[in-house]
Formats: C-alpha cells, structure tokens, sequence
C-alpha cells in the first residue's frame, strides 16, 4: 500500500515505542516557507504517556527525539521542525497549544 504521508507514518511508528495514552501528529508544512503539496517537513506533537511522569520538559523533549531522530534532517530525514508538546496523563486537559511562527514567514 502506498502512502501520501510517508514521513508522518515513519515518525508515528517510532512513537509506537512510548506507551501513549494520546498521539496527534499533526502536519504543518504548509503555514510555512517553501512549502509544495505533500511536503513533511514541520511538525506539531501533541503526546501523553506515563513515561514522562517525574521527568523535566527537556527529558520528555529527549526521549520523543531519540525516536524521531533518523527521521530528522540534521540525521538525513525529512522533518525540519517538530514542535513538541509532551504531558502526564494528569497534566493533560486536551490541549494543544499552538505552534511557534517559523521565521515569520507563516502563511494564513
């Protein structure tokens, strides 16, 4: 079967390996620069896991980043950008805030 979403596939599968109560992996290369149709290169994650519990934000952002890491394009990837939003079952409310402006260059 082929996908339209090769990269957002590969990055949900790594995920696989955190056990998550919520994932939403949500694509926003088009609010950016440069973007074409089906270009995966800005990310928002919005994740919950017991796996952060006890844990600082900088440890739940390393923990998604040696997933995601050979999908990264300082590792040869193809994701630019991931904006990560990472909580304990008790900390999350639904909410997923909204991503940073990339070099404003945001698109409406």
């Amino acid at each position: 079967m082929t996908t339209h979403t090769p990269t957002a596939d590969a990055l949900n599968k790594e995920l696989q390996a955190l056990p998550a109560q919520h994932i939403e992996l949500v694509n926003e290369s088009m609010k950016h620069a440069g973007y074409f149709d089906g270009k995966e290169s800005h990310f928002k994650l919005t994740i919950v896991s017991d796996a952060f519990e006890g844990k600082r934000l900088v440890a739940r952002h390393q923990l998604v980043y040696n997933l995601a890491n050979p999908l990264l394009t300082s590792q040869g990837g193809q994701i630019h950008a991931l904006a990560i939003h990472a909580y304990t079952p008790t900390e999350w409310q639904g909410q997923s805030p909204d991503s940073p402006l990339c070099a404003g260059r945001n698109k409406s």
